[in-house]
């Protein structure tokens, strides 16, 4: 295990999340007992549009702007710290072979299986969308073909055949999921679907294998919060485990404009954090990637690349709320909401 040097800032010495140590094979992953490895997987192969995310886990590792690990990591609503409850470290890269999609996709697929055998829940810094195939077929192989489900985060569906001569493309990896059946139909829930795509013939697929999918029009409709209870309902009513795909691009450009196919009218940045820490918490992960940063053509200090940061730190949190029992829905501290008593921290 490497540690770096203690309260060394994001963007200086060795590039980990947070800061944390880092650990590079199952056994050191036993050995320190670790919850959860962060890990990236720069690959940009399968884009169609705007390229640049084989950057984006790079970026991601470095937008955090805090002191880093062991600083103190509070969340300020749920009053607790992450790294007192869970033991995280960063597992480095995937390999990767250019213009490769099939022995990368095999390299991907593998490079998560370690982690997953050295106890350890990924959560993966991508790299196109196209990497959930590999990554969440990897979860599938260690708990079940069937047995996983997603909460799918998206402006697209992901669920188009693949393109000619393209093996895997960012627009199809639940397609592949579902009809390799690592992951059935019935057990995805999409949220934030919204634009002109998918066409009717993805559509008529998507009904057909039982997607539950909940677009931005209902949540125009209903407001966020209803369709996240429902989708909450809905992530494990099939499943007995769940995994989380965050594409930055189901939040509004406003708030993640480095993006490869940014879609106007989506969620907010602080929708979507709230909705992954309460998965986290309420339901559990085993697994999770957050893919389709795109550095180049990230604007305002790199906020898309922070908006990533902090949706892994969510699911940390949510993870170590449900560790700790605080796993009722919405769960606030109640000195954060007003109408507790002193201002302290939980775990410090």
């Amino acid at each position: 295990m490497i540690v770096n040097r203690p309260g060394e800032l994001s963007y200086a010495g060795l590039q980990t999340f947070l800061k944390l140590p880092v650990c590079l094979t199952p056994a050191d992953l036993r050995a320190g007992g670790v919850d959860i490895a962060i890990a990236g997987v720069p690959w940009d192969g399968t884009a169609t549009t705007r390229s640049g995310t084989q950057l984006g886990p790079k970026a991601i590792r470095a937008a955090d702007h805090l002191t880093g690990w062991p600083a103190p990591r509070a969340h300020l609503d749920v009053r607790v710290d992450p790294l007192e409850v869970l033991t995280v470290v960063d597992y480095g890269d995937s390999p990767i072979v250019m213009g490769n999609s099939d022995l990368t996709f095999q390299g991907i697929r593998a490079f998560v299986a370690e982690i997953l055998s050295g106890g350890a829940t990924p959560i993966i810094l991508g790299g196109d969308h196209g990497i959930t195939w590999p990554v969440a077929t990897a979860v599938a192989d260690a708990y079940g073909y069937g047995r996983v489900g997603i909460v799918h985060f998206d402006a697209h569906a992901d669920t188009a055949p693949d393109s000619p001569g393209t093996l895997g493309g960012h627009g199809a990896p639940m397609r592949h999921l579902i009809e390799s059946g690592a992951v059935p139909g019935r057990n995805f829930v999409q949220v934030g679907l919204r634009g002109y795509w998918p066409d009717a013939p993805v559509l008529a697929w998507m009904e057909e294998h039982g997607l539950r999918t909940h677009f931005m029009a209902e949540i125009r409709k209903d407001g966020f919060d209803a369709v996240l209870e429902r989708a909450l309902d809905e992530a494990l009513d099939t499943a007995d485990h769940l995994y989380i795909s965050v594409d930055v691009d189901v939040a509004d450009p406003a708030y993640a404009p480095g993006t490869g196919s940014p879609e106007p009218g989506g969620l907010t940045s602080g929708e979507v954090l709230r909705a992954v820490r309460r998965l986290a918490a309420e339901v559990g992960m085993v697994g999770m990637d957050v893919v389709e940063v795109s550095p180049p053509f990230d604007v305002g200090n790199n906020i898309t690349a922070l908006f990533a940061h902090r949706c892994v730190t969510e699911a940390l949190t949510g993870t170590a709320m449900r560790r700790l029992g605080l796993t009722q829905p919405d769960y606030i501290d109640p000195r954060s909401a007003g109408t507790g008593g002193a201002r302290t921290y939980r775990n410090s």
